[in-house]
């Protein structure tokens, strides 16, 4: 089982530790951390982590997941990065994102006519790339699995070792990281934050997003 992350500057690290904790527990699981260059990659919080691989080094996976960042965009000006995707998409069974992930796979023209999901704050910006906007925790259409934002990912990786490996291992591998949210505030979703908090954070994200 050939799973592929993809790294790049700026990128949100739970994203892809998340679900990297999870996924990489699979049976016969082997794991490629990819960036344009391989070497070290500077998440949005400073967190250093290490991409092993350069693009040219992994033209296969059966599973691709893209983690989001607030400048995740900012890849549509990489279109090497977008051409590997859309290459190693040809070959996976499943395709995956968390975050803001999706719009990255919506600028390669993978979300074409298809159901996605994105964080809350860029839900509206998957029209762009002409796909249907789901408020969902997590959205599957055809083999292409996308997470809303941040700790969905690993919600998304625990439902595809469920359809990989089955319900109990998936079940199993949740008791053993001790996955059971018990968050001291309920604010975690747009649909049960008080107004005043939800609107503030949005004006802040949105303005981040238009910079870039």
């Amino acid at each position: 089982m050939k799973i592929a992350f993809l790294f790049y500057e700026g990128m949100t690290a739970l994203d892809a530790v998340g679900p990297h904790e999870i996924l990489s527990r699979l049976p016969e699981a082997e794991v490629f951390r990819v960036a344009k260059d391989a070497g070290p990659v500077r998440t949005d919080c400073g967190l250093i982590l290490i991409a092993d691989h350069p693009l040219s080094a992994v033209n296969q996976a059966d599973i691709l997941l893209i983690p989001g960042a607030g400048s995740a965009t900012t890849l549509r000006d990489f279109p090497e990065v977008l051409d590997w995707i859309r290459s190693i998409h040809k070959t996976t069974t499943w395709t995956t994102s968390v975050c803001t992930g999706s719009l990255i796979l919506g600028a390669s023209g993978l979300l074409k006519g298809l159901r996605a999901t994105s964080h809350w704050a860029a839900l509206d910006r998957l029209k762009l790339w002409n796909a249907v906007p789901m408020e969902a925790r997590i959205v599957e259409d055809g083999k292409v699995i996308t997470a809303a934002g941040v700790s969905a990912g690993i919600d998304m990786a625990l439902t595809l070792i469920a359809k990989i490996a089955g319900p109990q291992f998936a079940k199993s591998m949740q008791l053993g990281i001790e996955y059971d949210p018990q968050p001291p505030f309920d604010e975690g979703s747009p649909r049960k934050a008080e107004p005043v908090l939800y609107n503030a954070l949005k004006s802040r994200m949105v303005a981040a997003f238009e910079k870039v």
